[in-house]
């Protein structure tokens, strides 16, 4: 379904790039949910999300005739898109990951009281032990968890060393599991 939905992307690009300009559309409907997305993990707001938004569309329609193919057309509109979102980042200083959503937000399953308490509780532990991730775990932890980017996507879209990224992810991982199975041995509690 994904490789189809890549290959249709890059159908939309040629004949984009052949002069039916208005096919645009189909891509930026296909892909805005993501990138709007990015932009609220980078800047905590709809407005400055959907500002960022338009600026990465804008880029990408300026550039698409660079598009090569090379790439998938979503590792390539990420890349414009993280760049974007970090150049802005570089200049405000700061990053936001999006294990910092608010977790009074998280979605009832349908459980009793008590398996939702435990349910946020536990979200509520990955979220505060992400955030204490540095800078640059944070990313990759992002890119590849909650945006569902293998570790060569993410090498494109940050510029990361793809053995990086694994080493990144791996020690975000150890860090996580070592506070949270402190978390746990404090708290009494099995995890």
């Amino acid at each position: 379904m994904a490789d189809e939905a890549e290959y249709n992307d890059q159908l939309i690009v040629s004949q984009i790039v052949s002069g039916q300009k208005d096919l645009f559309r189909l891509l930026v409907r296909q892909h805005e949910k993501a990138v709007y997305g990015m932009g609220l993990s980078f800047f905590r707001n709809s407005d400055d999300a959907s500002d960022f938004t338009q600026e990465v569309f804008l880029k990408a329609y300026r550039s698409l005739s660079g598009f090569e193919g090379r790439s998938r057309f979503s590792t390539w509109l990420y890349k414009i898109a993280y760049n974007t979102a970090l150049n802005e980042v570089n200049r405000r200083k700061e990053y936001h990951s999006l294990a910092e959503e608010d977790p009074d937000k998280l979605i009832n399953y349908g459980d009793t009281p008590e398996q939702t308490a435990l349910r946020n509780a536990a979200k509520e532990a990955v979220h505060a032990a992400v955030l204490e991730l540095p800078e640059r775990f944070r990313i990759c932890v992002d890119l590849f968890f909650f945006y569902d980017r293998s570790y060569q996507e993410i090498e494109a879209i940050t510029g990361i060393p793809v053995n990086t990224v694994k080493s990144h992810v791996f020690r975000a991982k150890t860090i996580l599991r070592e506070k949270l199975e402190c978390l746990s041995v404090n708290n009494g509690e099995e995890i």
